[in-house]
């Protein structure tokens, strides 16, 4: 189904231990409006979908499990080398006390991941104006960590995903206006 090679959708740089951006950076892991949830809700969606948009769920709902890799290869670099003081003045003991260092799906308020993230109504149209509410929330989030570090390499990933979600919103919003032309069409059977 897929060809795998090992290396990152785009190159992840980290120029410092930071396990406090990590905490943050973990919302984009775990949280409602991160990478999982999205590629979740768009896989989902395409059984209910017209064909005519079928592939672009499956492309961009494959593209947030790259997302999410570079997100867990982030909070990885940012806390491998921290201290354990370094992980509890960042507010991470309560990730650190349940699983060490190891990426667990959860929020940057320590909430685990929930499948109620997740919106499928079965309507197509509902459905791509949820998928582009979910990119723009997540591009929203993506400006707010880009504001919230001073580490220029961590930037230039965070301004790569931050805009991925831009084109993806595009992109549902093209399919949108496809669906739409296309429930206008009278239809002769």
């Amino acid at each position: 189904m897929w060809i795998y090679e090992k290396k990152l959708q785009y190159p992840v740089k980290v120029s410092k231990c930071d396990p406090k951006l990590a905490k943050f950076l973990i919302e984009q892991y775990g949280g409602a409006d991160g990478e999982l949830a999205a590629a979740l809700r768009y896989l989902n969606q395409r059984y209910t979908i017209p064909d005519k948009v079928i592939g672009l769920l499956t492309d961009i709902g494959t593209e947030e499990f790259a997302h999410l890799e570079m997100i867990a290869t982030m909070v990885y670099k940012l806390t491998k080398d921290a201290s354990v003081e370094q992980l509890k003045a960042a507010g991470f003991e309560g990730h650190f006390a349940d699983h060490d260092r190891a990426l667990f799906y959860h929020n940057a308020a320590g909430n685990p991941f929930t499948v109620t993230y997740i919106q499928a109504k079965g309507d197509p149209i509902a459905d791509l104006y949820e998928d582009i509410a979910a990119e723009e929330k997540a591009r929203a989030t993506y400006q707010w960590l880009i504001d919230m570090t001073d580490d220029v390499d961590i930037q230039d990933s965070l301004k790569f995903l931050r805009e991925r979600e831009v084109i993806h919103s595009l992109r549902f919003r093209e399919a949108v206006e496809m669906l739409k032309e296309y429930q206008e069409q009278k239809k002769v059977f």
